[in-house]
């Protein structure tokens, strides 16, 4: 039997060391619609771990996200002020100012400011996977400038997989 030898070069990329990532509110690109204020802070490298950073403010009992789910990501919702309800799995329960929630991946959830409230909320995805992206086509289709069909056509680039709650349902159908 005859043996060969790769001499073919196994060189990899080199691996960049992470940086720090400072971003400043004055600075921050913002998408808003008539009931929410996105104001995007932060995104880095997918493929290095990674994380996408924002912070939303939503008038008072304004709609939030439908149930869905991620496949990848964790997400992360931190109340800087005022009152967020949030379906989780299939509970519905309300955060206050402080609270922080970490919702894993294939996890339905879903969330709004609560009745009578205002949300001020900081919202982090890990890994991040261009999410900004997702966040100015969700501001065009709240504002009309994009049909509603956009969203569900970007759910498998953006990893936001939109799903039925009974809970949810009951729950908004709560606050008519």
């Amino acid at each position: 039997m005859t043996t060969t030898k790769n001499t073919e070069s196994t060189a990899t990329a080199p691996v960049l060391a992470p940086v720090p990532v400072l971003a400043r509110r004055a600075e921050a690109e913002t998408c808003a619609d008539p009931s929410a204020t996105m104001t995007l802070l932060a995104e880095t490298d997918a493929g290095a771990g990674g994380f996408t950073v924002y912070r939303s403010a939503f008038s008072a009992g304004a709609a939030g996200a439908p149930s869905h789910f991620h496949t990848r990501a964790w997400e992360l919702f931190f109340v800087i002020s005022g009152s967020l309800e949030v379906l989780v799995g299939e509970e519905v329960t309300v955060l206050g100012a402080g609270d922080f929630l970490a919702v894993p991946p294939h996890t339905p959830h879903a969330f709004a400011a609560a009745p009578g409230s205002e949300a001020d909320v900081l919202f982090v995805f890990t890994p991040g996977m261009e999410r900004f992206d997702y966040l100015r086509l969700l501001g065009s289709v709240m504002r009309g400038e994009t049909p509603p069909a956009a969203i569900a056509a970007s759910s498998e680039r953006f990893d936001n997989h939109y799903v039925d709650s009974p809970a949810w349902r009951a729950a908004l159908a709560d606050r008519a």
